[in-house]
């Protein structure tokens, strides 16, 4: 019980630091003092004080939901295949987002009309659900999971070719913003998608608490939930839908990001030593957003003022992580 308070309060000490550092830093550093001041409305009318609440401000709660959200589609996403390596991007479902609201975009800049917010989460959802669904086709004809995923990354691969294939179609103007979209980024952010975002994933976050104990029963297998008399398929599709909606929201938004959805459960389980979902699903949804808040400060400041892709960053820190847990199984 003592680790897990310690390892609780951590999350959440480095979640206030990093929100800090995240507002302080940018290519105009803001003074804590000012930070201070502008919270507590001493100071609201500012140049600091509209660079923290009309830019850092919506990117700093965008890469703590949204990061929050796609941890907890990968871990959902390990618990329904049983497979720690699985997760939204590596089974190809964020691609399969990505492709069809690339599809969207690229036919609403060439045909002139209008897409909400809301058009993009539903037709990320669809691309997510589609790719879902050829995954649970090849798992139902393959039994090695190894195989899963290579297909997982190959459909992914073919997502990613069409949306590039698409994205090259459009207008000059506009390939720019697609192009920097289709690699990850939470600069764009503003408060409407904010009013948007945060519900869904806290609405899928709460319906994932309540699945805790069903989680830790499927665990053990079908056979051992169905003695409890948990109705496995209904569960089942719950489980997929939840992950879907959540990896679909974080890619409207903010487009792919990579290993988020793997890395984070896995050091999560590390951290807290326990692989219970009651403590692993608060603790990867805090941890998914500790660690894209990161991400997203080495991403702006790293080679300020140039800015790199999230994905980029996310990628080299979670990649060696996999890379770690796959020798570490391999070991035992």
């Amino acid at each position: 019980m003592k680790r897990k308070v310690f390892s609780f309060g951590i999350l959440i000490i480095l979640l206030l630091i990093l929100i800090g550092v995240n507002i302080n830093m940018g290519s105009v550093a803001i003074p804590f003092l000012d930070i201070k001041d502008i919270i507590f409305n001493k100071d609201s009318s500012s140049v600091y004080a509209n660079i923290m609440w009309q830019i850092r401000m919506p990117r700093i709660v965008a890469s703590l939901v949204l990061g929050a959200g796609l941890s907890l589609s990968g871990y959902m996403l390990q618990t329904f295949f049983h497979n720690p390596i699985a997760g939204p991007f590596v089974l190809g479902i964020s691609s399969g987002a990505k492709l069809l609201v690339a599809a969207l975009m690229v036919f609403s800049l060439n045909f002139g009309f209008y897409i909400s917010s809301v058009d993009m989460i539903i037709t990320a959802f669809l691309g997510s659900l589609i790719v879902t669904l050829i995954v649970l086709l090849v798992s139902s004809k393959v039994k090695n999971m190894a195989v899963l995923i290579v297909c997982g990354v190959m459909v992914g691969y073919i997502c990613s070719a069409v949306t590039e294939l698409m994205i090259s179609l459009a207008d000059d103007s506009n390939i720019v913003n697609l192009h920097n979209w289709s690699l990850g980024s939470f600069s764009a952010t503003k408060w409407s998608d904010v009013m948007i975002f945060t519900p869904v994933i806290l609405i899928s976050f709460l319906i994932s608490l309540v699945l805790t104990k069903k989680m830790e029963a499927f665990s053990f297998g079908d056979e051992y939930a169905t003695s409890l008399g948990m109705n496995v398929k209904m569960f089942k599709i719950i489980l997929i839908l939840v992950s879907s909606i959540l990896s679909s929201t974080v890619t409207a938004f903010a487009g792919p990001i990579s290993f988020v959805g793997i890395a984070v459960p896995h050091i999560m389980r590390e951290l807290f030593k326990t692989d219970r979902p009651i403590i692993i699903v608060p603790a990867s949804f805090l941890g998914g957003g500790v660690f894209c808040l990161l991400s997203d400060l080495v991403a702006r400041c790293l080679l300020a003022p140039r800015e790199l892709s999230i994905s980029t960053v996310t990628a080299i820190f979670g990649a060696p992580v996999v890379i770690m847990m796959l020798l570490n199984k391999k070991k035992r």
